[in-house]
């Protein structure tokens, strides 16, 4: 088991190392510079050649494209993420001041698509081809087709401007006002864990079939055991191994759907810090955020291959 999770986190390291580079070079590849897109829109009109070639110099962007990328690795690997040329703060301040907010609202989105997926698709695989699986089933398949940003928009024109349940946007913290962060939570929660509550309840249904097939559970009902007892003693965990797997991708979904989501709701979380740094090329701040999201996914990766031997003691990491 040692061994396994050391080549795991071997594999990580390299990955991480790769998307690095992806994303440094691919920004670099866009046209523009960060430093006349910072000017343009400070409004700055008499900067001369000689202080903007002292920017540049500042932000490191007068060296040749190799030599900044060993510098910025070198300084991650000393915990200094870099200065961004837009906000002229620190990156790691700038991640510090967002990630809570999407950790937040993605752990929520998370935990509903969770559960609800687990137990829509266990109540499907329970009771095939009857009024339960009749509903859930169609509403997983539109489910996975619906476009995060569509429903986004529909549901702040529907629920937001029309009937004004909910705010259209922005974030509270809970501590500051429960409630209204609440309200706030709905919208941008149903948006992020959509697409892996209808992945989860349709595997959760197909597993709950496939188990319900075989041989030891046939024995149960044989031996008139009680449903409840045959379900959650001897079909739920079984079935949850494809499920575990799903949930890894989920993870990524919701961090990664959450550039959309918290564009549309207008958020301050680390996914609209992206998206306007990749409009402005504010590099640091692209490549800071993606090796947060980057290295989470790869741990809850990690944590998922961990969990297949606790599930399926026939599961061995050898």
């Amino acid at each position: 088991m040692t061994a396994y999770i050391i080549r795991r986190l071997l594999w990580a390291l390299v990955i991480l190392i790769l998307l690095t580079v992806v994303i440094f070079f691919s920004m670099r590849l866009l046209p523009g510079d960060p430093l006349m897109i910072y000017v343009a829109q400070s409004r700055i009109s008499n900067i001369g050649p000689e202080a903007l070639a002292k920017m540049r110099a500042d932000y490191g962007l007068d060296k040749p494209i190799m030599v900044q990328y060993y510098n910025w690795a070198k300084n991650v690997l000393k915990g200094d993420l870099g200065r961004s040329v837009f906000y002229n703060q620190s990156v790691g301040k700038l991640i510090r001041a967002r990630l809570p907010i999407t950790m937040h609202i993605g752990l929520a989105a998370f935990i509903v698509a969770t559960l609800l997926g687990t137990m829509s698709g266990l109540l499907a695989g329970l009771r095939r081809g009857k009024l339960a699986d009749q509903i859930v089933t169609p509403l997983a398949y539109i489910g996975i087709t619906l476009p995060v940003f569509w429903l986004g928009i529909i549901m702040v024109y529907i629920f937001g401007l029309k009937l004004h349940w909910l705010p259209i946007g922005g974030y509270t913290s809970p501590f500051t006002n429960f409630w209204l962060n609440t309200r706030q939570m709905v919208m941008p929660v149903t948006c992020e864990c959509l697409l892996g509550l209808a992945s989860l309840s349709r595997q959760m249904r197909s597993s709950v079939l496939e188990v319900a097939r075989q041989d030891y559970i046939r024995t149960a009902w044989a031996k008139g055991l009680r449903e409840r007892v045959i379900v959650f003693r001897h079909m739920l965990k079984n079935s949850l191994i494809p499920i575990i797997t799903l949930m890894g991708f989920a993870i990524g979904g919701i961090f990664g759907g959450s550039v959309l989501v918290e564009t549309v709701f207008n958020i301050p979380g680390m996914g609209r810090l992206m998206v306007s740094s990749i409009f402005n090329q504010d590099y640091v701040v692209v490549q800071g955020t993606t090796l947060i999201f980057g290295a989470i996914v790869l741990v809850v990766n990690l944590l998922v291959d961990m969990s297949y031997g606790w599930l399926d003691p026939r599961i061995r990491y050898n």
